[in-house]
Parts: structure tokens; sequence; C-alpha cells
């Protein structure tokens, strides 16, 4: 028996069935897949509850409280949906992160982003 299990982040230009890992060791497959938006994880999440039966979903840190809402509600109680936090003592590092990634994401291609 397998144990299949997946977790889900945004990374902007992807494309989550070519860019998706699967690691297959030792009885668990682990699912590695990427969304190019959040609103599109409750269906890749429904895809991947079909397509390789997963049991668990994780939901990075970067999504709302609002998309992990969407995506449980996604796939019902047939899973079990976990949304990354982070500590207390890692929120600063986390949101100098976030501002990064925004700056990143909106600049024009070939362009350094605006350090935080």
């Amino acid at each position: 028996m397998t144990i299949s299990w997946a977790y889900i982040y945004e990374h902007v230009g992807t494309d989550s069935v070519a860019d998706r890992a699967v690691i297959e060791r030792a009885g668990q497959r682990t699912v590695l897949a990427p969304v190019p938006d959040a609103a599109e994880a409750p269906a890749l999440a429904r895809t991947l509850v079909e397509d390789y039966d997963v049991t668990l979903i994780e939901l990075c840190g970067g999504f709302s409280l609002a998309d992990a809402a969407r995506v449980a509600e996604a796939v019902g109680d047939r899973v079990a949906v976990g949304h990354v936090t982070f500590a207390v003592d890692s929120v600063a590092a986390a949101a100098a992160y976030g501002a990064a990634f925004e700056s990143a994401v909106t600049q024009p291609p070939g362009q350094a982003p605006t350090p935080a």
C-alpha cells in the first residue's frame, strides 16, 4: 500500500502538470505541485486527489486563510488539508520574504528586484 500526500505552493509562471514532481519511496508518494496563481489551487487539489489518491494536502504558508478554506472546500472531508504557518519568531523574516517575492514578481523581465 502506498500513502500519498501533496504539497501545493505558488510559483508564478509554472505549469502545474509539467512542473510537478513526484517522489515515490518505501510506500510513500510525495507530490510537489506548483500553481501559478492561488486561484488555481482548489482545482489542482481535486486533481491530485483523483490522480494520485492523496489523503493529505499541505499548503505553503504563502497561501491566505481564504485560499486554504477554498482548497479544503474543494476536496471536502475526503482529504486532510494543512496550512503551513510561521512561528512568532520568524514572522519578520516571513514578511521580508513576502515583500521580496512581491517585488520580484512585479518587476519587468530581466530587471533585478528592489531590495526590501
